[in-house]
């Protein structure tokens, strides 16, 4: 079995490339030997390092530079392998010439002409993949555009340069044409060439923006919106009327930051615009040369593939400032006119806000702004802030989270409570308005100058998102959405007004003009305050789109179920469960009367159900030719809803009985597969897939790689990878066309996960699992499923979703965690996306943030409402920037850190070896902690120090070895293993937290004081526990929460009181064994119980089951095994474990 694959970005088995997560810029990791790109000459620090062949002792890094790897695609400069072949539509770039000019992107006209173009860029043989057993050092995915050449300084970094900048150093495009999907008949080596036209254009007329799917809008307009639904989040507010009309802005628009980002005066040394450009680079899935632009009147446009159909805009330079190269189609806008001209054309349509923003403040001024002019509290500018951030610093008393904290001598470091994120070192004002941490989360809260700087932190740098979280949030109906001319990010609370007319941007700096329908706020009807806009209001906040950023007409809500209906699953019993469930909630799933469903059943043949209106009772066309499947009547197997809705109703109800007596054991998934997704390739939608067993006939099948010896192996576990690439090519023509996969598995065998994960992974669709599933022998695995079903069913969803995330210059994103496909380098395709998923990103920094005292990250999710609606929701983040080891450390979410470091070992497990990334996490306690001692402590102690922030960084990591995911010595079903390593990179970070550090609390003695009241219910809040069974008392009760399921585990001296009162049994001996509810009865002990198992259930999307044990139950040993500070037989206690670390940090 070949694991060439995981090598590459999305590779597959055969080491065919694709691009999905974690995933790497293909042009920033190659380098020439010995060369950096690198303006800073830094390597990123990654804690996923691997060991080195002399390493000093086990777990401890080789002395020397500090060069580690990116921890999946690592690439190697040296001779070119015999097969290496690019994603596809995604040439690798040339690097620069060793001694060569550094590169520079040209900003790119408004309109095309028939000018000369540059020649194709060239593409270089690819160096090859790191094998996986082999970990290589070299620096990790430095940026090349910004590099000198060698022998000459740097040039200056110290403040942006005139003129716009673009965030991402964005050659612009437009979508020559509808681009092929990704299909695996496109995996070729080769890709097209990239054209793109010269720097400067005369105008012309521009070409409206044409689509991925072969929609155009040549002069017709989308059909109309669907009326709002109430549950959209939306006070119904009235539309206001039009805004008063006024005089446009005159002036030419300043350039470079605003006067308080420049501190110090920038060094001297070589302009930054004096390098040679290279050809602009398309977008990856276009193919296509790039030579559609928008006329100058064009509004801006779409996010993602579709964001901003023109070309990039300015007179000047642009910086490259992050891995996103390929940022193209992102900017739509002209270049500066004369004066009194703007920068596009906004029509004065009266927008309406369905939300009011937050309570406004009383007007301040600004401080140094070009002209005075007014600006909220409640959003200030950078103008604003500079000032009061300039000379803040987190030393000037020390902080609690600098507190030191001997680790060997303070036992009791768990917080009573749940941990709180860290507070960014922001002024008030800001910290009011920021993004959420629920949303938005940093492992660093304060952002370091230099890429050299963190490196001697030794702490990852990344962001945490769940971006589609169910959130009340301000919705904004607006003609024109108002966005950054060349980095294309959205205005935001960040940004700096410097005159009524003019707003400077947070990312790139440039300075765009105020378009005349932003002037009127429709909240307060006054004009002239675009300052008080909710979109400056708000972090977060969503749009619904202009037709601009429809490539077809939006999607209806389309449902298809393909249901394994052999005998194996006929015994589990889930089908009744479905069926009933799908009844249940019918009316409930989102749509509109556009919405479509459809079923499909498979065993060794393939089952479609003929639904059309008109027939009596559903009929069953049964396709036996598994080897060439084919649609027996395509246009009435996915049928409209609201039409045949009794005819749906019919089949749910007749199908259970209709397998009953089966004798069918083969499964045929893959054909089932490839079926479904020809029904539903035309429209898009989501695929729900019910699984039993592992796949055994036809293409995909598998067979068993399990052996049940070898679960408890010591070494390394094998097979982690997928089997087959028939999964994760299916998942990427899947993604082609709009179609996300979610994959229910309900079997008590092994079913190869690791394999059939790959249909769910790269369509960005969930995984959802339930071992030894029976509908009589494990009735808490039924109940779970029935209400994560309902939860399914029911719950929001969006369509034909892209997601991009911008960051300030400097900045640069280079490796993304979850459940997509990576369109273009940075673009993330989101055939479906669910309030329940969770993203990680990491970064590194590539330019000096010198002049800069904050930084911000945007992302922005475009997608389809499950009512027709294009839809985008934007989250903003705001972070200071620090020149200390104090402040890094001070700064640090400890929480984040583990749950990023959780993410880059599952695909260290999968690429190298399960031993490699526990050695990496071990490596990343010590390194961080070694840091601290070496650079931040001001007086030398002894004993193991820590900051107190990162008190349980050691505990975290000892965590994370016990883990399910990532645990040797004890045995762990395969199955079992994939799932959690799913789970912790899928999983929004509050959610994981529970999986790697389980809660535990005393529930015998509950009372009210300290309790909350939610909704008229009193909520006790009992103590967090450490994990240790010295806090365990046989006169107690203690439940334990770890995430997916939940234990209360019952003392065998339990008090009778809590017997009797709360579980109902006169004594100890009475408990049963398979009590999995607590029963309802009129007692305060029972209320009070039963209300904080419910509250710790509604603060998360899924159901967790309970299972009730005493000594003798069967699941006693697992709930031991979350006794995470406890010496087991293969794994340190917690103290071990400390004292291991200071070992190796003494050394």
């Amino acid at each position: 079995m070949s694991t060439a694959g995981f090598n590459s970005q999305n590779g597959t088995g055969t080491g065919q490339a694709y691009a999905n997560g974690p995933s790497q810029n293909p042009v920033a990791l190659q380098q020439l030997p010995g060369v950096s790109y690198g303006t800073s000459h830094q390597s990123a620090y990654n804690p996923m390092q691997a060991k080195a062949p002399s390493a000093p002792g086990p777990g401890q890094y080789p002395p020397g530079p500090y060069q580690p790897v990116p921890p999946v695609n690592s690439y190697q400069p040296g001779p070119p392998p015999t097969s290496y072949p690019s994603a596809v539509g995604r040439p690798l770039l040339s690097a620069p010439p060793v001694g060569g000019p550094p590169s520079r992107t040209p900003p790119q006209s408004a309109s095309p002409s028939p000018g000369p173009r540059l020649p194709p860029a060239q593409a270089t043989p690819p160096p090859p993949a790191v094998s996986s057993g082999s970990y290589p050092q070299q620096p990790g995915a430095p940026a090349w555009p910004t590099s000198p050449p060698i022998g000459q300084p740097p040039p200056p970094m110290s403040m942006p340069p005139r003129g716009p900048i673009a965030n991402h150093a964005t050659p612009a495009s437009s979508l020559a044409g509808p681009p092929p999907p990704p299909s695996s008949a496109a995996y070729g080596s080769t890709a097209p060439p990239r054209v793109s036209h010269s720097a400067t254009q005369p105008p012309g007329p521009g070409m409206p923006p044409t689509s991925l799917h072969g929609y155009t809008q040549a002069g017709v307009a989308p059909p109309p919106m669907n009326p709002m639904a109430p549950h959209t989040y939306q006070a119904n507010r009235p539309a206001y009327g039009p805004p008063p009309t006024g005089p446009p802005p005159t002036g030419p628009p300043p350039t470079g930051p605003p006067p308080s980002m420049r501190p110090t005066p920038p060094p001297t040394g070589p302009p930054m615009g004096s390098a040679t450009p290279p050809p602009p680079k398309a977008d990856a899935q276009c193919g296509g040369a790039v030579n559609s632009t928008l006329s100058p009147t064009e509004p801006d446009c779409q996010e993602g593939d579709i964001e901003c159909p023109g070309a990039l805009t300015g007179n000047g330079p642009q910086a490259s400032n992050s891995y996103n190269h390929i940022d193209n189609k992102l900017a739509g806008g002209t270049q500066p006119g004369p004066p009194g001209r703007h920068m596009g054309h906004y029509p004065s349509l009266p927008p309406g806000y369905q939300n009011a923003p937050s309570a406004m403040h009383p007007a301040q001024p600004y401080t140094q702004a070009p002209q005075p002019y007014p600006q909220m509290p409640g959003g200030p500018g950078m103008a604003q802030l500079s000032p009061s951030l300039a000379g803040m610093s987190l030393q000037s008393s020390t902080p609690e989270a600098l507190r030191v904290v001997n680790l060997l001598q303070e036992r009791n470091l768990l917080p009573p409570t749940p941990i709180p994120a860290p507070t960014p070192c922001l002024t008030q004002d800001l910290q009011k308005i920021n993004c959420s941490p629920e949303v938005f989360r940093c492992t660093l809260t304060s952002i370091p100058q230099t890429q050299s700087l963190l490196n001697k932190a030794k702490l990852p740098l990344g962001l945490l998102l769940h971006p589609f979280k169910d959130l009340s949030l301000p919705v904004v109906t607006s003609s024109t959405i108002v966005r950054c001319r060349s980095c294309r990010t959205y205005i935001n609370p960040f940004v700096s007004f410097l005159d009524q007319r003019r707003w400077k941007c947070n990312l790139c700096y440039r300075v765009n003009d105020v378009p005349e329908e932003f002037m009127y706020n429709p909240v307060s009807r006054s004009y002239g305050e675009p300052h008080k806009r909710p979109e400056v209001q708000n972090a977060t906040i969503e749009f619904i789109a202009p037709s601009e950023y429809m490539l077809r007409p939006p999607q209806p809500a389309v449902y298809l179920f393909v249901l394994d209906v052999s005998h194996n699953a006929v015994e589990t019993g889930y089908l009744n469960v479905f069926c009933q469930s799908l009844l249940d909630n019918i009316n409930a799933l989102p749509g509109d009367s556009r919405t479509k469903v459809g079923f499909i059943t498979f065993d060794s043949t393939i089952h479609f159900y003929n639904l059309q209106e008109g027939l009596s009772q559903p009929q069953m066309l049964i396709v036996s030719d598994i080897e060439d499947i084919f649609l027996p009547t395509p246009d009435s197997l996915l049928v409209n809803l609201n039409e045949c809705k009794e005819l749906v109703q019919d089949l749910l109800k007749s199908l259970p009985s209709l397998f009953q007596k089966t004798m069918e054991t083969q499964s045929a998934l893959g054909s089932a597969l490839q079926a479904a997704f020809k029904l539903l390739s035309p429209t898009g939608g989501r695929m729900s897939v019910f699984q039993t067993q592992l796949p055994n006939l036809g293409v995909g099948a598998l067979q068993s790689r399990e052996d049940p010896n070898q679960r408890a192996a010591a070494k390394d576990v094998q097979h982690l990878a997928p089997a087959t690439d028939f999964y994760k090519k299916l998942a990427l023509d899947c993604s082609g066309q709009q179609v996300a996969v979610d994959l229910f598995l309900l079997s008590s065998q092994y079913c190869d996960l690791a394999s059939l994960g790959c249909i769910s992974r790269y369509s960005a669709g969930s995984v959802h699992y339930y071992p030894s599933y029976h509908h009589q022998h494990n009735p808490a695995q039924v109940e779970r499923f029935q209400k994560d079903l309902k939860r399914y069913l029911t719950r929001k969803i969006g369509f034909e979703a892209v997601m991009r995330i911008r960051c300030t210059k400097g900045l640069s994103i280079h490796t993304f965690h979850g459940n997509f496909f990576v369109r273009s380098t940075d673009l993330l395709s989101l055939p479906n996306v669910n309030p329940d998923a969770g993203f990680a990103v990491q970064m590194s920094i590539e330019e000096n943030l010198d002049d800069m005292q904050v930084v911000s990250f945007q992302a922005a999710l475009l997608y389809t409402s499950s009512k027709g609606e294009r839809r985008i929701r934007v989250h903003t983040l705001c972070l200071p920037v620090v020149n200390s080891m104090s402040d890094i450390f001070a700064g640090a979410d400890v929480q984040a850190i583990s749950g990023l470091l959780a993410c880059m070992a599952v695909d260290r497990s999968v690429t190298a070896s399960l031993s490699d990334a526990r050695d990496a996490m071990t490596n990343a306690a010590i390194d961080s902690l070694a840091s601290y001692r070496q650079s931040a402590l001001t007086i030398q102690q002894p004993g193991l120090l820590s900051p107190a922030c990162l008190r349980l960084f050691p505990l975290y990591i000892l965590a994370l070895l016990k883990q399910k995911a990532f645990r040797t010595g004890t045995s762990t079903r395969l199955d079992d293993r994939v799932f959690a390593m799913c789970q912790l990179k899928y999983q929004p970070l509050a959610y994981a937290m529970l999986m790697i550090h389980p809660a535990l609390y005393r529930v015998d003695d509950l009372t009210d004081e300290g309790a909350l009241n939610i909704n008229e219910r009193t909520i006790p809040q009992p103590k967090l526990l450490q994990l240790s069974v010295e806090k365990l008392s046989r006169e107690g009760a203690f439940l334990m929460d770890a995430g997916m399921v939940m234990y209360l585990w019952i003392g065998r001296n339990c008090h009778p009181n809590f017997l009797t009162q709360v579980l109902g049994v006169p004594s100890y001996a009475a408990v049963p064994d398979n009590l999995y509810q607590l029963p309802e009865l009129d007692t305060a002990e029972s209320q009070r119980t039963r209300a904080f198992v419910g509250w710790l259930r509604d603060q998360r999307p899924f159901f967790p089951s309970l299972h009730v044990i005493r000594d003798e139950s069967q699941l006693k040993p697992t709930f031991m095994q979350n006794m995470i500070e406890d010496r087991t037989e293969s794994a340190l206690s917690y103290y071990e474990f400390l004292l291991h670390l200071q070992q190796k940090i003494s050394k």
